[in-house]
């Protein structure tokens, strides 16, 4: 009972400090856009909620709080971000309701209707990549004022739903979800991070993918890194190192295949990226993704995998155009 008085104490903390920061983030962003306070209230009020949700789905309490009512929980928490910011800013849009609620249900009684098994997994991956690669949010979360990329709510609310499907429903092992790094996870995603550089800069630099840029400041840098962490890593990594390197290793009954497999899947994806077939880029990621995938093997976690990608991204993004 202390323990879970412990992590729910844990999450409270991280729930009250994420919202401080966020709703300073936000305001700040707000007033350097001009955005006008009748949009920028209720779409800050919707990112503070998804907050709640996402964070939820790194506790391991929380989650089996609302295992009895898994799919209620689902269905409304990825609802309720777009009611809010959609009812006060003029973008609510019943269609839009319809197609958000039809996804939730499919995603959550998903394991429900069918049995675990390759299949199932298969398509459920399957599914998800249709509905990021496609745009599925793009005409759903509109924007009220230009400069708002509202789709992003979309995107995270995706995430923490399938998180919860995976860990409560699904039951699925040696992901090594989380938010923390340990100090171990941290060494083997800085270390293959190094081994990255050695590889991957070279290759991006002959393929001339990537050019030196003006830099950024310090604190830009770091706010680019934990948000590359928490957000686009975290995601990434649960798919593809988490679910699908995993369940290729499996499949095959290979670490090195797995690897390969999602590695080269992972490439695949961003084919799209700045204009498609972005041969060249996708290549980039192909490697990066081996070096993601090295990660989460030798640590059994993506925490780790996690670390050596947003250190990836927040180089490109730092130094190089």
């Amino acid at each position: 009972m202390n323990a879970m008085k412990d992590s729910l104490g844990g999450f409270r903390a991280a729930l009250l400090a994420g919202w401080i920061a966020l709703s300073a983030a936000g305001l700040l962003y707000a007033r350097s856009k001009g955005i006008p306070a009748w949009a920028a209230l209720p779409t800050l009020a919707a990112f503070l909620i998804e907050y709640l949700f996402y964070l939820a789905a790194g506790f391991e309490e929380i989650r089996e709080i609302v295992a009895r009512r898994l799919a209620w929980f689902l269905v409304v928490s990825f609802v309720t971000p777009y009611i809010i910011y959609a009812s006060n800013t003029g973008q609510f849009r019943w269609w839009a309701l319809v197609q958000l609620v039809a996804l939730a249900t499919a995603l959550s009684l998903w394991y429900k209707i069918l049995p675990a098994g390759a299949f199932a997994d298969l398509a459920f991956l399957t599914l998800v990549a249709a509905v990021v690669l496609r745009g599925y949010f793009d005409p759903i979360y509109t924007s009220p004022v230009p400069g708002l990329h509202l789709e992003i709510l979309g995107h995270l609310a995706l995430t923490h739903v399938c998180v919860m499907v995976m860990l409560v429903e699904r039951r699925v092992d040696g992901i090594g979800f989380g938010f923390s790094p340990t100090a171990a996870e941290w060494k083997i995603g800085l270390r293959h991070f190094g081994f990255f550089l050695l590889a991957g800069i070279p290759l991006a630099w002959v393929t001339g993918l990537v050019h030196l840029g003006p830099g950024m400041p310090v604190w830009k840098i770091t706010a680019t890194f934990f948000g590359m962490l928490w957000v686009v890593a975290l995601s990434e990594e649960f798919f593809f190192r988490g679910l699908l390197q995993q369940w290729m290793v499996h499949w095959t009954g290979s670490s090195a295949a797995g690897l390969a497999a999602a590695s080269i899947l992972f490439g695949a994806v961003h084919l799209g990226f700045r204009g498609f077939p972005n041969w060249r880029f996708a290549l980039a990621a192909a490697v990066a993704g081996w070096f993601y995938g090295r990660a989460y093997q030798q640590a059994q976690s993506i925490r780790a995998s996690m670390v050596t990608h947003a250190l990836v991204v927040t180089l490109w993004r730092a130094w190089f155009v």
